[in-house]
């Protein structure tokens, strides 16, 4: 195998940050990129000189590389998620800079909604403080599978062993309410840059992983459903081209599942059934597809099928019906009305619904339900039933994010308002 094709296999790891204003996301960032080498020799000139010119003699400023957005937004430009890319010789990375005010919850949501593990800064001074447990919360919500808790500032409370564990118990206590398979607690400082990429010289009672090490070697493959088989149709290719001529495939995602050459299948929402005669993609045929690989179908049969439809198992198929339970995360100014209609996303299906009931809405700050207070604003975060106009296929978000999740659509302005997540 080349170099190239060796970096291009690699495992993917998208991760969101998250803390408090001032807790130290823009440094921690900048240390990752600035240990692993994944800086250029020009941003690296521009930050010392930046650093110099604010009278930070004695060490380079890494915050900076993050904090050109910071003045974007006070000047009142809105920058939803800064999302940046870097890689090791292990594995590639993209980061989902989040906001940290709570007026920002939905940018979080945007942003955690696709990664693979969420990390949440902790200032030592200060411990679990309001903004720990809502950006928990929503981790939670969001079923991101792993959470890593980094105690940052160890250098401002002497790298003392016993603050680390104090904060560790107090987060252990509240994170066991969440539904979070995996959490893990790292005691940094991201200025100095203990425990961040290298192993602190000045916490040797820590044991543990420094934070890049988790990252590079944290198990991501088995966070995918492979159990369920779901493949949304985006796209009916039919070249009609001389060499070409009888081709029809039917190209998407894998949503969840194994799919493979052979494999009986049935198409919602037709129920027709039909075999799997191939399974094509950009290099060639495969034997097998799984998420969230993009590929191209052949079936044995010529059936009727467009987007939106969706290729499943006859034994084990999605849910479907036009009456669902959702966790929404409201994103308009406008708040979300009762019997208001709406457009829905949902995989590559698109209809329309109407809110037939708001059930409730959640404290994000205690994690109580609010059954009086039915005024759903932006960022709020509520439980709504609503009814479509045509049947969903679909599964909760617990056991899959992809066909458990939707987007609501103002139609008059094309404005995505809501990000929901099916509970049943």
């Amino acid at each position: 195998m080349t170099k190239e094709h060796g970096y291009l296999d690699m495992d993917l790891l998208r991760f969101t940050t998250a803390g408090s204003v001032d807790d130290g996301k823009s440094t921690l960032i900048g240390r990752m990129l600035y240990d692993s080498k994944s800086i250029f020799t020009d941003q690296m000139e521009a930050i010392e000189q930046a650093s110099k010119k604010s009278g930070v003699e004695a060490e380079v400023n890494l915050a900076l590389l993050t904090d050109g957005l910071r003045s974007e937004r006070e000047q009142g430009i809105t920058i939803d998620v800064a999302y940046r890319y870097f890689a090791t010789p292990k594995r590639k990375f993209i980061i989902a800079d989040t906001p940290g005010h709570i007026q920002y919850t939905r940018n979080m949501v945007t942003g955690a909604s696709t990664a693979n593990l969420a990390i949440i800064l902790v200032d030592a001074r200060h411990g679990l403080v309001e903004q720990t447990a809502r950006h928990s919360f929503i981790a939670s919500l969001l079923k991101i599978p792993h959470i890593v808790y980094c105690v940052n500032k160890m250098d401002l409370v002497d790298y003392n062993e016993d603050r680390f564990e104090e904060i560790k118990d107090q987060l252990e206590a509240f994170s066991s309410k969440l539904e979070v398979n995996d959490i893990r607690f790292i005691p940094i400082s991201a200025l100095k840059g203990d425990n961040v990429v290298h192993k602190s010289t000045n916490m040797g009672w820590y044991e543990g992983s420094t934070l890049m090490y988790t990252l590079e070697n944290i198990h991501i493959s088995g966070d995918e459903n492979h159990i369920d088989c779901r493949f949304p149709v985006q796209y009916v290719v039919r070249p009609q081209s001389t060499e070409y001529h009888d081709y029809r495939g039917y190209a998407g995602r894998v949503a969840g599942g194994v799919f493979k050459k052979g494999d009986d299948v049935v198409i919602l929402p037709s129920g027709f059934t039909s075999k799997i005669a191939a399974i094509d993609t950009f290099t060639g045929e495969v034997d097998q597809a799984f998420a969230p690989m993009s590929v191209t179908l052949r079936l044995d049969d010529d059936i009727d099928i467009g987007r939106g439809d969706m290729i499943v198992r006859p034994n084990n198929q999605p849910e479907v019906s036009q009456d669902v339970d959702m966790m929404i995360c409201w994103m308009s100014e406008r708040p979300i009305m009762a019997n208001g209609k709406y457009a829905i996303k949902h995989t590559s299906k698109d209809a329309r619904c109407i809110v037939k009931e708001i059930q409730y809405k959640v404290d994000i700050n205690t994690l109580h339900r609010l059954e009086d207070d039915k005024d759903i604003k932006m960022n709020d975060i509520a439980r709504i039933r609503i009814r479509t106009t045509s049947p969903l296929f679909y599964d909760r978000y617990s056991r899959n994010r992809v066909t458990g999740s939707v987007i609501l659509i103002d139609e008059a302005t094309n404005e995505t308002v809501g990000a929901g997540m099916i509970v049943e």
